[in-house]
């Protein structure tokens, strides 16, 4: 008996020693996501409150509130985009340099009566212009985050795993004898895991909405124009990793390797304002994050489809290119 098991053992850690690909992600998929991290969150302690300079931080050189420490200064191109972040709450103060500076602070914001002080025990002739303006719950903004985290490993893992097993049972071989062309296949697994998609988000929204008291303040429909752009743009995405390959765990490495860094870059957990530019870039590359940006200006803010018709538009791209390219790499039998 003990022969037998250390046989199937030893043969077990050849295979996956022998599938290289496996083992190069096993290896580097941590180490990778921890010098990520590493880079992004790493360095000196984080600030406690964000300001927004109008001009940037250039404009009000030599001011002695531009010193405080724990404090970030955000550069605002423009004063109603200060003074819209203001009033969400986004930002805790908006400065604009002069002699006298002037500054607007939310009276409905703790952070922003902090932050008050602390700018006048710098400048005490600062003139103050209050603006009000309710918080959003963390609660409602998470909200979107978690849908749209959900809607990603389903549409990765679901769809990769199902052309996975097919291709190992041998069914696709036997698929590869009929009339059918990849980009039918691949287009019949899409819409079956988008109508999936679709209504297990839709159960979520309105059972998790009713739990939590979630008041939506744009249109349902955009919502679900962006969910179906958003769930195919992901699903396109698994389907052109399982279309190529045929190790497990070679496609869960990979998978992992995709979702990791949109779970914590595309803004699920918190905001990304303020980080630097080149890790914004890389989040505004990835679908989720256009994803989330989109559905938490529509229910949040109650925002039209000119306000993320970007957002839909990348959506839609990626969606093309991804399952164009899927079908094109697509193998029957490998």
């Amino acid at each position: 008996m003990i022969r037998r098991l250390l046989s199937v053992w030893h043969a077990r850690n050849l295979e996956f020693v022998r599938d290289r690909g496996t083992l190069v992600f096993t290896l580097l998929l941590p180490v990778s996501i921890i010098i990520g991290m590493g880079f992004i969150f790493g360095g000196p302690p984080r600030p406690l409150f964000k300001v927004g300079v109008i001009g940037g931080t250039a404009a009000a050189h030599g001011d002695t509130f531009l010193h405080t420490q724990y404090v970030q200064f955000i550069d605002i191109q423009s004063a109603a985009a200060g003074l819209h972040a203001v009033r969400r709450q986004r930002i805790d103060l908006l400065l604009a340099p002069g002699r006298p500076p002037r500054y607007w602070v939310n009276t409905d914001s703790p952070k922003g009566y902090i932050t008050e002080k602390l700018l006048l025990a710098a400048d005490p002739g600062a003139q103050r212009a209050p603006v009000s303006g309710h918080a959003v719950r963390y609660l409602d903004w998470l909200f979107p985050g978690i849908l749209g985290m959900n809607m990603m490993f389903s549409c990765l893992f679901g769809v990769g795993y199902v052309v996975l097993r097919y291709r190992q049972s041998g069914f696709l071989k036997r698929l590869n004898a009929t009339p059918l062309t990849a980009l039918e296949f691949l287009s019949a697994q899409v819409l079956s895991r988008l109508t999936i998609i679709v209504l297990i988000t839709t159960v979520l929204y309105l059972a998790v909405g009713a739990m939590i008291h979630f008041h939506s303040a744009g249109s349902l429909a955009l919502l679900l124009l962006l969910t179906v752009l958003g769930a195919l743009s992901m699903i396109a995405l698994g389907l052109t990793i399982a279309a190529r390959f045929a190790s497990e765990e070679l496609v869960n490495g990979i998978l992992n390797l995709l979702t990791w860094p949109m779970m914590l870059l595309s803004g699920v957990w918190f905001s990304l304002a303020g980080s630097p530019k080149w890790v914004r870039w890389v989040a505004d590359a990835l679908p989720l994050t256009q994803l989330l940006h989109a559905a938490r200006e529509v229910m949040l803010y109650g925002a039209g489809i000119g306000t993320i018709a970007p957002s839909l538009l990348y959506l839609g791209a990626v969606t093309v290119v991804f399952l164009a390219f899927g079908a094109w790499s697509f193998k029957w039998r490998i």
